[in-house]
């Protein structure tokens, strides 16, 4: 293409959003101290297992401040979540005061032209329900009930919604790998207990959140993973009735669809492929035979229970007063490789040497290029509902780069990437993507500011660095030195005016 012809491309279709996301735990402060609201985090914190979160970043007091910031770099969207602990701290009692500040955060978002994404569950729950509340068949109408407290008052205020993050990824965070409460490891039937059940709120929400408000988008976010099982698998069982396949044909058509997604996502070396063998053997579905749906309904009754601890996803599903509850494909993007995760312990790590059996948030693989091949996979396995009265986008509401901060002192990450390069990169991967015609429409880096990582302030992924020595103050730099807000300003607006040299390394 001649080079001016080129430049007056138009490179973003219209309507594309640019922003950063947040969770509320991660960053508002002020929960699970004395006399706070206490949530699920609440007994690792008091027992020492995790680092305190104390004041995190104080966003629920410094909201205008930080809110300005993400305006500056030009964003037009801020994910920002509610903390059910503080919205409803004891059973019942419902803090109207909270409810208040929420909605001046929704009204302070509209009035800097940030329209806000707010995420209903974000890894945490009240500490009255207990840390095995989604492993009980009542949790599902128990979030519901919540959900419509808070769509009471702020839907109105609010269009774009997530109901929950990454459901399948905290499962296996709680019950396989035990890296969050309760921590328990390789628990795999509570492990896809709890995710049907979280699927199952999920797809009560959204049509709460319809109803309330009929203009809404509304999806849940996937973290995105080459392991079927731990990603895509529900996000096909979300479009399966949509899409126009009988329950019976379940099995069948969930099969088809892991062969599509493994050879759109090839594996990279042979632990992949005992990840994915491993994955596959530990799902319900998955050991669906497929002469399952060639059986008689007597015989059915009579053979293994198919669906397993996800029977209440799919029963909910097909039960829905809606065919579809999914508005976007929402995509968390880091590395997505299970393999990656899996490494060698005394290896060297920023900082010194890890003898942790898997990777360090710091040492996650930078696979920009990836985030095209999985925006396209996705895409392709979604084909039925790209079309039609509510074609799906596919937004990108997480993506980010993580270094390490230990004692105050800031390390390199070992591989060499910093944060102006990795936007660079990742949304050169969304350019690529647009340009095959791929309908990506939104995203959102993570985070805004370096905020609590599930237990600890050593991972850092913001765009503006917080000196934690000084009272969680806000840098202009990221906490590697970097002036990351400038590279992300100067990229929004680049892209915006179709000028694609932004994209060229400086």
């Amino acid at each position: 293409m001649p080079r001016k012809a080129e430049a007056e491309k138009t490179l973003l279709p219209d309507g594309f959003r640019f922003g950063v996301a947040t969770s509320a735990f991660q960053i508002e402060g002020g929960l699970n101290g004395p006399g706070e609201p206490a949530n699920n985090w609440v007994w690792w914190e008091r027992e020492g297992r995790v680092e305190p979160s104390g004041i995190a970043v104080d966003f629920w007091n410094r909201y205008e401040e930080q809110l300005d910031l993400a305006a500056a770099l030009g964003c037009d969207t801020f994910r920002l979540g509610l903390e059910w602990a503080r919205i409803e701290p004891e059973e019942g009692q419902i803090d109207e005061t909270a409810l208040e500040r929420y909605a001046r955060m929704l009204d302070a978002c509209t009035e800097r032209g940030l329209e806000p994404l707010t995420t209903l569950h974000h890894f945490t729950h009240p500490s009255w329900l207990g840390v095995d509340f989604w492993l009980s068949p009542e949790s599902p109408e128990r979030f519901a009930a919540w959900v419509e407290q808070v769509l009471e008052r702020l839907a109105g205020r609010c269009r774009l919604w997530i109901t929950f993050n990454e459901i399948a990824i905290l499962a296996q965070l709680c019950y396989a790998f035990g890296m969050h409460p309760p921590g328990r490891r390789l628990a795999w039937k509570e492990t896809f207990t709890s995710s049907a059940h979280m699927f199952a709120a999920h797809v009560r929400a959204y049509g709460l959140i319809h109803e309330h408000r009929p203009d809404a988008i509304v999806h849940t976010n996937t973290s995105e993973n080459s392991v079927y099982e731990s990603n895509r698998l529900y996000i096909d069982l979300l479009l399966a009735r949509s899409s126009g396949v009988p329950r019976d044909d379940l099995g069948a058509w969930i099969a088809e669809k892991r062969q599509a997604w493994y050879g759109a996502i090839a594996p990279v070396r042979a632990i992949e492929r005992l990840v994915r063998r491993n994955s596959a053997a530990a799902a319900p579905i998955a050991r669906l035979p497929q002469r399952y749906e060639r059986l008689s309904p007597r015989a059915r009754r009579g053979s293994d229970d198919p669906e397993g601890a996800l029977r209440p996803l799919v029963e909910a599903v097909y039960a829905s007063s809606w065919d579809r509850t999914l508005d976007v494909l929402g995509i968390d993007y880091y590395d997505p490789v299970a393999a990656n995760h899996i490494r060698r312990p005394g290896r060297r790590t920023a900082g010194g040497r890890s003898w942790r059996p898997n990777a360090d948030l710091w040492d996650d693989v930078v696979y920009p290029a990836g985030l095209t091949r999985y925006s396209r996979a996705n895409l392709a396995l979604s084909a039925e509902a790209l079309t039609g009265e509510r074609p799906l986008e596919l937004w990108v509401v997480e993506s980010g780069l993580c270094n390490r901060v230990r004692n105050g002192h800031s390390y390199e990450r070992v591989d060499g990437w910093d944060r102006p390069r990795y936007l660079r990169e990742n949304l050169a991967a969304v350019v690529a993507g647009l340009d095959e015609g791929l309908p990506i429409g939104a995203y959102l880096h993570w985070s805004l500011t370096d905020n609590y990582e599930w237990g600890s302030y050593q991972p850092r992924f913001g765009i503006h660095g917080v000196d934690r020595e000084r009272g969680a103050k806000i840098l202009a730099s990221d906490s590697m030195g970097r002036d990351s807000a400038g590279a992300y300003r100067r990229l929004i607006e680049g892209l915006r005016s179709s000028d694609r040299s932004v994209l060229d390394a400086g």
